[in-house]
């Protein structure tokens, strides 16, 4: 699988991904069918289709791992520095609270490394490295939860604009219906 900004499967992935195919070898030379391959080891049928060819093409070396596709934009070392800007927080780096967005992040990325990247591949790049989006650790001190479930009650359904009832009518915009 292939992801923008140098994404993609980690280590133990990709040496997962590689122990199926030579599994799958050991298939072929016993001279199975590759639907029964394929619903054994849990992939299409393409696949290994597309594994058969190479492996009678190049033999077994045609299947092993290759590596990465591409080497990330931030490698472990720079996105050990881009970890530690991120638990200064936000206000550190001059925005008026404390949540970081990806769109901060992005910028943080353009400021410090002079590196452009995606917001899904800054996203993906993230989740790689074990982070997730942000969620408050702990509710305000100030948080007066009787009155937030007094305001859902009485307050929000004067704001919320009424529901149209369901009933015969015209789906057309410059013609009412017929009533």
């Amino acid at each position: 699988m292939r992801y923008p900004q140098g994404g993609g499967l980690t280590a133990e992935r990709q040496a997962f991904r590689e122990r199926v195919r030579m599994e799958a070898v050991a298939m072929f030379a016993d001279g199975r069918g590759s639907t029964e391959i394929a619903k054994e080891l849990r992939v299409s049928v393409r696949s290994v289709q597309r594994w058969r060819q190479s492996w009678r093409e190049a033999g077994r070396d045609a299947l092993r791992s290759r590596g990465p596709v591409s080497r990330p934009k931030l490698n472990d070392r720079l996105f050990a520095i881009l970890e530690e800007e991120l638990v200064k927080g936000p206000v550190a780096h001059g925005w008026p609270d404390q949540r970081w967005t990806l769109d901060r992040i992005k910028t943080l990325i353009g400021r410090r490394f002079h590196k452009s990247m995606t917001l899904s591949g800054i996203s993906q790049m993230l989740r790689r490295h074990g982070w997730s989006h942000q969620v408050p650790g702990r509710r305000a001190v100030e948080r007066d939860e009787a009155a937030v479930a007094g305001w859902v009650k009485d307050a929000w359904p004067h704001l919320e604009p009424p529901r149209r009832r369901s009933g015969p009518g015209s789906s057309s915009k410059t013609r009412p219906d017929s009533r």
